[in-house]
């Protein structure tokens, strides 16, 4: 028996030894993965094509700054840089915008690749480029070299932990060379992404088939100047009559008919509604001030714009510095690229500096069309569609092959989208035959015709006046943006650009007939026309997506600008920090764009405090909103209380009413829809059909109040002075490919652990939630920048998360605590101050320098 069991222990060690060896060996082999794609930051490398040495400097958090002798060189080097750091996030963007996400990841994502497939942004991209300026094209060109120099070196796993992940999943792992086409889709995505209000625009169709169109519009209540005054002051207004516009073939308009449409827009543009889309849409907030108010003397400019949360961010830190700033290489810019997109995008050079807020254009219309086959109906004549069929690669799985129709109007989404199918089946349409059934949803948008947007990036990143920028400006065709300008000899502005159409008749908030002409787009607003002001008497500009301008203005750009809370906080935040002989300073910026204050709180907790508070248990709650000051802090326990109370009453008002998916979300326009519901106490909005009682504002109030005590209790326990708006309100930066792969380690490897963050909808430090799903941070400022025109190297900046899009890589996240706490970056400029913090140093030299060595 002794002998037995000891021959059992022996085996079993064994066995154990070669488990430990088997998991010692499998660890290895998983940091060696994951470490295998990390870039070299310092030494020599040669690169294809390049004419001279580029040396690159990069400080404590990995950001380039790039030196090169010719413009070419430089974004030669660019690609170079951005494949080292985020090569899986360009390639997994190429698939989304030509629609080949299922060659990747599967059946799952053939509905996706087919709907971009009928938008057919690549396509649109592939007819831009030779339209673009020889030298942009030489610029792209020179960029995709630079990509592909550093594929060249590298395949499978060295390229990025993603394909070591996909080759065990069987899925191809072949990389094709980048190409400018693949750069200039991207910018169709964000095109997209910043598209206006064709979500609001099928909610609307939606809601009024449910309902009457008067309850629908009670939903989008008027803008007010009190809340915000527009970016620009009618003073500033130099727009001509509409009699000097023309169509697209250059021909004058017929300008009787035009006329009625501008009024009516003119119209609409006072009622313009606002909506912030899922949770708080997405906003941005960009400012300047001239140099009478800070203490330098000079311009000071601040910039955050809002998107939806990435892992790694959208944004790429970089500088680009032609060695001898020439007519030849006229570059000399830092800021925030797009990976994947050669140049900067929002920054500052020697002269001048600029940002981007979102104008939220209206440039798309969901058109109804009458459909039989393959045929459309205009008047009582039926056209031929242009078809054509797409095959969709699917891994692991047989090909897919779509048709892909389009009429005069555009793509037919209905096609390949489920909700444009419904919103095309439910929506009314003006002058529509009774019913609407079966009809197809069509989309026109500005950005699927060709435009020069990419020619404006290297236009802005050479700019050196007002001159020169609005030139750059004129070029910005899709997106539309607000732009804010500032310049070191003491100039601000503000110029809106972008492809704006004009209508022949309605606002473009609701879908309209496709079977007449009356709907169909005129031409665009000259850019002359669209709204600008230079050096304004205030010393200030404010843009965070509030109306541009009055009901004055005679053109439509928009029935759904945001409702300005944010807008308005800032100016207030700015004349408090210049009362009396006090002066703004960077640390004035920052605090201004951490600011917490909650408009809902503001209009709803006066009300809150009018209902008797019960003396026990459910008074606790309202008496702490007593001495809260509405900032919503991460410590708040108030804050996390009034958050519970504001999507309690949110859902029991319009939960009966709205369908789930068109449901309140909490943003700017359902604070309007509520301060008008408060002075209204008996509509019946507030009363529930179900329960026998006619409820009104108060009772539902105390429901309220009572319904987020119990919530509270449930996710932070019964003492009040242990909640926290930061332990409810987190960001969870998740990766948008593995991160949510339902394998943990995985998804452990690839996500950020949840953060708390103060903010909230509608608020300047714009952490945004949507009441319907919770309160996780939906949307979020995805970088903060803020650039002194005094002192260039005193310019701060800070990202999201980092340069890196490598997981585990020490700059994959190192930069989201310091986002999170307001804390920021120096944005170095000058070439002593960029070389002080350089702590790796490395050369691209051309191929045949290297082997001449």
């Amino acid at each position: 028996m002794p002998v037995t069991r000891r021959r059992i222990t022996v085996a079993s060690l064994i066995l154990v030894g070669v488990i430990v060896v088997a998991l010692i060996a499998a660890t290895i082999l998983a940091v060696w993965s994951i470490r295998r794609p990390f870039p070299d930051y310092d030494g020599t490398v040669d690169v294809p094509r390049l004419s001279a040495e580029v040396e690159i400097i990069r400080d404590e958090h990995g950001i380039p700054h790039i030196y090169a002798d010719t413009a070419e060189d430089l974004f030669r080097a660019q690609g170079y840089v951005h494949a080292q750091d985020r090569f899986w996030e360009m390639d997994f963007r190429r698939h989304v915008t030509s629609g080949r996400l299922s060659e990747l990841f599967g059946a799952d994502q053939v509905e996706t690749d087919a709907f971009i497939r009928t938008m057919g942004w690549r396509d649109v991209a592939r007819e831009e480029l030779p339209l673009l300026d020889p030298e942009t094209r030489r610029y792209l060109q020179a960029y995709s070299d630079g990509v592909n120099a550093w594929l060249g070196e590298r395949s499978g796993g060295e390229l990025g932990l993603a394909y070591t992940l996909l080759g065990l999943n069987g899925a191809d792992t072949t990389v094709e060379r980048w190409s400018p086409v693949d750069s200039l889709s991207w910018l169709k995505a964000m095109a997209w992404d910043l598209r206006g209000n064709v979500e609001d625009e099928i909610d609307r169709a939606l809601l009024a088939a449910e309902m009457p169109r008067e309850q629908v519009e009670q939903l989008y209540p008027e803008s007010d100047d009190a809340v915000a005054s527009p970016i620009v002051a009618d003073e500033y207004l130099t727009t001509r009559e509409p009699e000097h516009l023309v169509d697209e073939d250059g021909e004058p308009f017929d300008i009787e008919h035009v006329d009625v449409a501008l009024r009516s827009a003119a119209e609409a543009l006072r009622a313009a509604p606002a909506t912030l889309g899922e949770g708080s849409g997405i906003g941005s907030n960009s400012w300047v001030v001239d140099g009478s108010l800070t203490e330098t003397g000079a311009p000071m400019l601040a910039n955050d714009p809002h998107l939806g949360p990435a892992m790694p961010s959208i944004w790429y830190q970089v500088g680009l510095h032609c060695r001898e700033v020439s007519p030849e290489c006229p570059f000399e810019v830092a800021g925030y690229s797009f990976s994947g997109l050669p140049g900067v995008v929002i920054g500052h050079n020697n002269q001048i500096a600029w940002g981007f807020t979102n104008l939220g254009a209206d440039v798309t219309d969901l058109y109804l069309e009458d459909v039989r086959d393959d045929e459309y109906r205009v008047g009582d004549r039926w056209f031929p569609m242009q078809v054509r069929e797409e095959r969709i690669r699917v891994a692991g799985g047989e090909d897919v092959t779509i048709t892909v129709r389009s009429t005069q109007n555009g793509p037919l989404l209905s096609d390949h989208s489920e909700e444009m199918r419904e919103a095309g089946s439910e929506a009314p349409a003006d002058g529509a035959p009774e019913g609407g059934e079966g009809y197809g949803v069509a989309l026109r948008w500005t950005a699927l015709d060709t435009g020069r947007t990419a020619d404006a990036i290297f236009a802005l990143n050479a700019a050196q006046d007002w001159q020169s920028f609005r030139a750059a400006a004129e070029l910005f065709e899709v997106p539309a943006q607000n732009l804010v300008y500032a310049d070191v000899d003491g100039n601000i502005g503000y110029q809106a650009p972008g492809k704006i159409p004009v209508r022949g008749a309605g606002d473009g908030r609701y879908p309209v007939p496709g079977w007449t002409n009356d709907h169909q787009w005129r031409g665009y607003i000259p850019f002359d026309d669209l709204p600008s002001v230079f050096n304004p008497d205030e010393g200030m500009i404010v843009t965070a997506n509030q109306p541009v301008a009055s009901g004055e203005y005679p053109f439509l750009l928009t029935a759904d600008f945001d409702h300005g809370h944010r807008a308005g906080r800032i100016r207030e935040l700015l004349a408090n920090a210049t009362e009396g002989d006090a002066r703004i300073d960077a640390d004035t910026m920052v605090d201004i764009q951490m600011d917490t204050y909650s408009a809902a709180a503001e209009v709803l907790v006066p009300y809150l405090l009018d209902l008797p508070a019960p003396p026990d248990y459910y008074g606790d709650g309202l008496r702490m909103l007593r001495t809260w000051d509405y900032m919503q802090e991460p410590e708040s326990g108030a804050a996390a209380y009034f958050n519970a109370v504001w999507r309690s009453v949110l859902d029991l008002t319009f939960r009966d009413e709205l369908p789930d998916a068109l449901g309140p979300s909490g943003g700017a326009r359902w604070i309007e829809v509520m301060r008008d519901l408060l002075d209204s106490p008996d509509d019946p909005f507030w009363d529930t059909p179900e329960t026998a009682d006619v409820e009104g504002r108060d009772d539902i109030l105390a429901r309220a109040a009572e319904k987020a005590r119990d919530e509270m209790t449930r996710l932070q326990g019964k003492d009040p002075e242990m909640w926290e708006w930061g332990r409810s309100h987190t960001l969870t930066l998740t990766n948008e490919t593995f991160g949510t792969s339902g394998i943990g380690l995985v998804e452990d490897l690839f996500n950020l652990d949840p953060v708390a963050v103060g903010g909230g909808s509608a608020t300047v430090q714009a952490n945004a939630w949507n009441s319907i799903e919770g309160y996780e941070v939906v949307w979020v400022p995805s970088m903060r920048m803020v650039v002194d025109l005094d002192d260039l190297d005193a310019s701060r900046w800070v990202d999201l998360t980092g340069v890196s899009g490598h997981p585990r890589h020490r700059h994959y996240g190192d930069q989201t605590e310091l986002w999170r706490t307001g804390e920021m970056l120096p944005m170095r400029w000058s070439d002593d101050a960029i070389a002080r913090a350089g702590e790796h140093r490395f050369t691209l030299v051309p191929r045949e320098t290297l082997n001449v060595r």
